[in-house]
């Protein structure tokens, strides 16, 4: 189900070494070529030098679910860069988001492994440290079936939990094709516990659908009005919102 035509691609911003722009862009391109089709170098937004509101955008995108680990040296890096190069992933349906965002990763993890020194998801404004980053892509290889692979993949390019008043929520998963998941804060004061139950439900959503996992849990599926559809943070799919006195979510406790 859809609330919108609007269909959500990947932009990702892959920052380099000051005089190795060239480079880093050729190394990409190459991959792009290899096994990356439909995805571009975004020439307009790219610059072969630093941009000083990236200190900024990497704090508060930071993963807050795996903040040990991050290194000092990967914030250093974000503090030292000479360059960035974004780039365009193509638009994607339901049928083609899981495919084409462990392109996505593979992708990212192809730029650290040839010269950049940080990334960061923008449609879901999230960064990993680059060991993480490249953790994420090995699971990604590994990944045994598709629920595998589409849980590797939102756990690279989502991020939560973030603040919706009374609710903690997730922002990201149109990349997997899925709604978001919102609950209530009023189950808890550790964002961790909630979350793995925000966690819980999309796995559940993915692997079971979302009108079983709707009525498991007693939620409702409702569109999101927080950005505007030419945002890369909109999310088609809409959100599922759970909350406190909700079954599903009493088990989890």
């Amino acid at each position: 189900m859809s609330f919108s035509e609007f269909q959500p691609r990947h932009v990702l911003c892959i920052l380099g070494m000051q005089g190795r722009f060239s480079e880093l862009c050729r190394s990409i391109q190459s991959a792009i070529d290899n096994f990356a089709p439909g995805f571009e170098i975004d020439t307009h937004f790219s610059q072969d030098a630093p941009d000083d509101r990236m200190v900024e955008s990497f704090d508060v995108s930071w993963d807050r679910i795996h903040k040990g680990e991050r290194t000092r040296q990967d914030e250093e890096a974000v503090h030292e860069h000479g360059c960035v190069v974004y780039v365009l992933g193509p638009h994607m349906d339901i049928e083609s988001a899981v495919e084409t965002s462990a392109i996505a990763l593979r992708l990212t993890v192809h730029a650290l492994n040839n010269g950049a020194i940080a990334a960061k998801g923008e449609s879901a404004g999230i960064a990993h440290g680059v060991a993480r980053w490249k953790q994420l892509g090995r699971d990604a290889e590994n990944a045994q079936d598709g629920t595998s692979l589409a849980r590797t993949c939102r756990l690279a390019f989502s991020k939560r939990p973030l603040s919706d008043g009374e609710f903690l929520c997730s922002v990201g998963f149109h990349l997997v094709g899925l709604p978001e998941v919102f609950v209530s804060r009023s189950l808890s004061d550790d964002e961790l516990v909630l979350s793995s139950i925000i966690d819980r439900v999309a796995d559940e959503m993915f692997t079971e659908g979302i009108g079983l996992t709707l009525a498991r849990n007693n939620g409702i599926l409702l569109p999101i009005e927080a950005y505007e559809e030419d945002d890369f943070k909109f999310n088609p799919y809409g959100g599922v919102y759970l909350s406190h006195g909700d079954k599903g979510i009493e088990r989890s406790r």
